[in-house]
């Protein structure tokens, strides 16, 4: 058995941690550029906290999700005011933002020089700036990854900048960030969260180290995300997610995802939809086909126990099985109100790309059985 795990250099958890983000930071740099959503009003207890410790700070909003093109100004921008440091403050793609920025402000050349799949690939060679990452949501756990996820519009593709050198210095996850966000959003982005737990758990890569964040992680969620649905004020839920999505992204950095983010990437770029919304509308239906075609085709391994691991977990019955596991995902799903892809544009005449473009995904390489086209477009028909 050989894997390794890389993670954030210190990660601060816990209900009132972003008052400490000023102290971190005054420690780290002397100029911050903070990246931040549409609405910077949102940042300002931030910025008041980090202007107090003494840093001269400039705001970098993100409109929705990266482009390349919106990351490229935030580098000019951070190496325009001479910023050392770079905080992110927002929802994943405001984290992959801050990380991407970092990692380029430092690596010369044309970002495309970096970029997966649409780009050469090439390694950062320089440590980013440094970066601190304050989810305010709980859902990606881009706070302890080391990629970031870029829109190409005019190609229609989403793509990853990745390099160890894009994991943050610091991550501070603060649950009561996450008070506000709507029913929609909280169901989104927990079964992004739920997701990234169960596909590194089941992972060709998994290794005991995430098993366990996985394990930890499944239970939260399992217990929390309804509660935090129908009661955005629970803290003890609203925790309890907050922690299984920062466990999610401990696990999926270091045991890869599956068919779920395989999907996602090539819906992400060909159609506004939101990712955790893309991944709850398939996760019930990957994992249905993943188990038929694993006990259809697999006579060694261990992949079908851990589903069943998984079904125990999430329904708290030390005797389920993988079907009881599936069942209850689905009827989450239908209780969470999650949208078909077809809401968001998806047509029957986009499946055979879709299904060319998720075969080749970095994602679908860690799933535990490579499925058929024939399997990878039942997915599709069924959350379609």
């Amino acid at each position: 058995m050989r894997f390794e795990f890389a993670t954030a250099g210190r990660i601060f958890f816990g209900p009132g941690t972003l008052g400490d983000a000023g102290a971190m930071a005054s420690g780290l740099g002397r100029c911050a550029l903070i990246v931040c959503g549409s609405n910077s009003s949102r940042a300002r207890p931030l910025l008041s906290r980090v202007e107090a410790a003494g840093l001269k700070c400039c705001v970098f909003e993100t409109p929705g999700e990266p482009t390349i093109g919106h990351i490229t100004n935030g580098v000019n921008q951070a190496r325009e005011f001479g910023c050392d440091i770079v905080i992110g403050f927002g929802g994943g793609s405001v984290i992959d933002s801050a990380k991407a920025i970092a990692g380029l402000a430092t690596n010369a050349g044309d970002i495309f020089n970096y970029l997966e799949v649409i780009g050469k690939g090439k390694p950062l060679t320089l440590p980013g700036l440094t970066c601190i990452a304050i989810p305010t949501t709980a859902g990606t756990g881009a706070e302890v990854t080391r990629n970031a996820v870029l829109a190409s519009p005019d190609r229609r593709e989403k793509v990853s900048l990745r390099s160890p050198f894009l994991l943050p210095r610091v991550a501070i996850v603060d649950p009561e960030l996450t008070y506000q966000l709507p029913p929609a959003w909280t169901a989104f982005t927990g079964l992004d969260a739920l997701t990234q737990l169960i596909e590194p758990y089941v992972s060709i890569r998994a290794n005991p180290i995430a098993d366990a964040f996985c394990i930890e992680g499944i239970s939260r969620a399992a217990r929390s995300l309804q509660r935090a649905f129908d009661h955005g004020e629970d803290r003890a839920a609203r925790e309890g997610m907050a922690l299984a999505s920062l466990l999610g992204g401990l696990a999926l950095a270091n045991s890869g995802l599956g068919a779920v983010h395989g999907f996602a990437a090539p819906i992400g770029g060909m159609f506004a939809a939101p990712h955790g919304a893309i991944c709850a509308a398939l996760l019930p239906h990957v994992m249905e086909i993943n188990v038929r075609a694993l006990r259809e085709r697999v006579t060694a391994g261990d992949a079908l126990l851990r589903y069943d691991r998984v079904a125990a977990l999430l329904t708290g019955k030390r005797e389920a099985g993988a079907r009881d596991g599936i069942n209850w995902v689905t009827e989450l799903c239908d209780r969470l109100q999650v949208p078909r892809l077809r809401t968001y544009g998806v047509t029957e005449n986009d499946l055979a790309l879709l299904v060319k473009k998720a075969a080749q995904a970095s994602s679908m390489k860690a799933n535990p059985i490579v499925l058929t086209n024939e399997e990878l477009t039942e997915v599709l028909q069924a959350a379609w």
